[in-house]
């Protein structure tokens, strides 16, 4: 029965994955750079919302927010932080360099954004782990001996359910056609009259609310944010999204369940100091076995989505 608990938390901790790597896999899949900015648009979302649930809008502007519209301003802002990243990453050195540092220079100045906002709220707010309450802290079901957290199992649907109408969108639209036609080939794009630098935005929107809404949720079930609670979410999301195969909508979700079981049943069978361990060295045999991921393609560029 213990095995049986575990799993079904490792099942709930991947859906909290599930978001952050979809993020990664639009970046690397439509633009082919890996966006280092995602994890700290995870953290801004929770941060701001405590901040916001605590303190109020800035200046004395409001007294403290309840946890709901907190959150949803965090989101919004984790966002934001995601439009002008591609303001000064993708749009402002691809018109000032051309092709020549297409992919170097947003993923550095990425990193740089990184530590911008991460600094940013350490100055503020310091590096300490900050309490966030809501009414849904005890919330549990109990069912044949288990325990099922209903936060995290509404979170685990909230996640499956945003990345199939992201998937709707990526295959039924136009809007997703002109995103799809754009990670084949942009300059292909361009002379059948996608407005590439109109769709690139659309990118980051997306990037930042899967971000924003993994980061909101993440407050909502463990109850708790931190400046550095990006670092370590980032890191599974990337191994979640190369082990689905980069490229793979779908591929990133069961990427992300994968290691949050790996993560749950590592800690039963030994101990929390081997999380790392075995949820790296699956990514290494995998690698090893299947470079592409379970759902990937063996090229980046070509029919990922």
């Amino acid at each position: 029965m213990l095995l049986v608990q575990q799993v079904l938390n490792g099942l709930l901790l991947g859906g909290i994955y599930v978001g952050v790597a979809v993020a990664f896999t639009l970046t690397i899949g439509i633009l082919n750079f890996l966006n280092f900015t995602i994890p700290v648009l995870f953290m801004l979302a929770g941060m701001v919302g405590w901040s916001l649930s605590v303190y109020g809008l800035p200046f004395g502007l409001s007294d403290p927010l309840g946890w709901a519209p907190s959150l949803a301003i965090g989101i919004l802002c984790a966002i934001g932080a995601s439009l002008l990243v591609e303001r000064f990453t993708y749009r402002y050195f691809k018109a000032k360099h051309g092709d020549a540092t297409e992919h170097a220079i947003p993923l550095v100045s990425s990193l740089g954004f990184l530590l911008i906002f991460e600094y940013l709220v350490l100055i503020a707010h310091g590096s300490d782990s900050q309490a966030f309450r809501t009414p849904f802290a005890d919330l549990n079901w109990r069912v044949a001996g288990l325990i099922i957290s209903i936060p995290q199992v509404i979170s685990l649907a909230v996640s499956l359910g945003i990345v199939a109408g992201l998937s709707l969108l990526l295959t039924r639209s136009r809007i997703g056609r002109a995103l799809r036609a754009t990670a084949e080939n942009p300059d292909a794009a361009t002379l059948m009259g996608v407005e590439v630098n109109r769709i690139v935005p659309v990118v980051f929107v997306l990037t930042g609310l899967l971000c924003g809404l993994a980061g909101a949720l993440f407050a909502v079930n463990y109850g708790e944010v931190s400046p550095y609670m990006g670092d370590n979410v980032g890191t599974k999301a990337i191994a979640g999204m190369v082990i689905g195969g980069l490229g793979s909508v779908w591929g990133a979700i069961a990427g992300g369940l994968i290691v949050g079981l790996t993560e749950t049943l590592s800690i039963h069978f030994f101990g929390a100091t081997s999380v790392q361990i075995s949820v790296w060295g699956l990514l290494l045999v995998l690698l090893l076995l299947r470079p592409q991921g379970l759902f990937g393609h063996n090229a980046i560029g070509k029919g990922k989505f």
